[in-house]
């Protein structure tokens, strides 16, 4: 069963990621400011949204997803750490574990196709996931492996899952540059 920190990493970098990249920074200082609502209107589904972000398909929307990560009751880096793990965990219990620590560790990613990322996955991630962002699943899929290998690198310069004391250097990092 995937966790709902695992799932607000991933639906972050399949919307805000793929073609608003330079909105993650944004998004994650709205969170962790608490301000779910001026997190680009993703948790409101009657809100005006930027063309590449689609409208969710039921209630919550990738905000409210992104709240379990990052405004949900707990320490925000802490909670990224854990969905970068969670996610790790995941795709190596989903026979991806090679591909997964070559984005972790220095030197080339492994790139998988989208087949290869929905058996990893799982359907029940991947249900998850379309809910919340409104994305069809092979958009859905078509983003993930575009972004996931270069997300998770970035996320770990040192190449292994950081500490959550890294984890929150990172994430107070992406927070300052939004200022």
């Amino acid at each position: 069963m995937p966790s709902d920190r695992m799932l607000a990493l991933l639906g972050l970098l399949a919307v805000a990621g793929y073609q608003n990249r330079d909105k993650i920074k944004q998004v994650i200082a709205n969170v962790t400011q608490g301000n779910l609502g001026s997190a680009t209107g993703l948790n409101q589904s009657n809100a005006p949204q930027p063309a590449s972000v689609p409208q969710p398909a039921s209630g919550g929307g990738l905000g409210g997803l992104l709240g379990g990560l990052l405004g949900g009751g707990g320490n925000p880096a802490s909670q990224v750490h854990g969905g970068l793990m969670d996610l790790i965990n995941h795709l190596t219990d989903g026979g991806q574990g090679q591909a997964a620590q070559s984005w972790v560790q220095n030197g080339p990613n492994k790139e998988l196709s989208a087949g290869e990322l929905e058996q990893a996955l799982g359907s029940e991630t991947l249900s998850a996931l379309t809910q919340h962002t409104g994305l069809n699943k092979d958009d859905l899929l078509n983003r993930l492996k575009s972004v996931l290998p270069t997300a998770v690198d970035q996320m770990t310069p040192q190449g292994r899952l950081p500490p959550q004391t890294e984890a929150s250097n990172w994430l107070n990092q992406v927070v300052s540059q939004t200022a």
